[in-house]
């Protein structure tokens, strides 16, 4: 895959995740708090008038993106125990909207090397693109799981938590987490999140 440019010091990174959130509370009071998510561990966020259920396969392929496509896939159909091509598979299915095709290719990858949390938040973020926000929060979990410090996991289950499960609490303390390892961590908008969880606090008092 082409080199991505990092995210400055500071933000929360990815990946992954991907997407702009606008956020409501329950009672519908609107926050006007926009987040994006970014693809792990590098990745640039995804355009924000991209809608979160956008059809899959509506971009048009580059030739050259096709060929890489290609490429890969006739290497795991080669190679099917090797971890990294289906991971690199599945980057490139995540970057074409495929998110079919991305969440089988993570899953294989996965099969093959279960401890990479880069790769079960993208598989979430796919999952919550494809309208499956249960599964999205179970793979940001496995990601926590296998490194607590992983930023990224914890951002995009707030986002999915908040956004598509209503569950106000649990967006805010994925959040708390995130600032227990970040004291600074930002929204790619430039929000600190910790203030982001101030305003939720205190909109959400008795």
């Amino acid at each position: 895959m082409n080199e991505k440019k990092e995210t400055p010091e500071g933000y929360v990174k990815k990946g992954t995740v991907v997407w702009i959130a606008c956020i409501a509370l329950a009672a519908g009071f609107f926050m006007g708090v926009v987040f994006s998510a970014y693809k792990s561990p590098k990745g640039l966020p995804i355009k924000s008038s991209m809608p979160a259920t956008q059809p899959a396969g509506d971009r048009e392929l580059s030739g050259e993106m096709a060929a890489r496509i290609f490429e890969l896939e006739k290497q795991t159909a080669q190679n099917p125990k090797n971890a990294d091509i289906w991971t690199q598979l599945g980057n490139l299915y995540f970057d074409t909207d495929n998110f079919k095709k991305a969440i089988n290719a993570y899953q294989k990858a996965l099969a093959l090397r279960p401890d990479n949390a880069n790769a079960w938040t993208d598989l979430g973020i796919m999952y919550r693109r494809s309208d499956k926000p249960a599964e999205a929060v179970k793979a940001f979990d496995k990601a926590i799981k296998i490194d607590p410090r992983h930023q990224n996991s914890r951002f995009n289950k707030g986002i999915v938590l908040m956004h598509e499960m209503n569950d106000i609490p649990g967006a805010v303390a994925a959040w708390e987490g995130l600032v227990a390892i970040n004291p600074n961590a930002k929204t790619p908008g430039g929000q600190p999140v910790v203030d982001i969880i101030k305003r939720f606090k205190a909109n959400t008092k008795p």
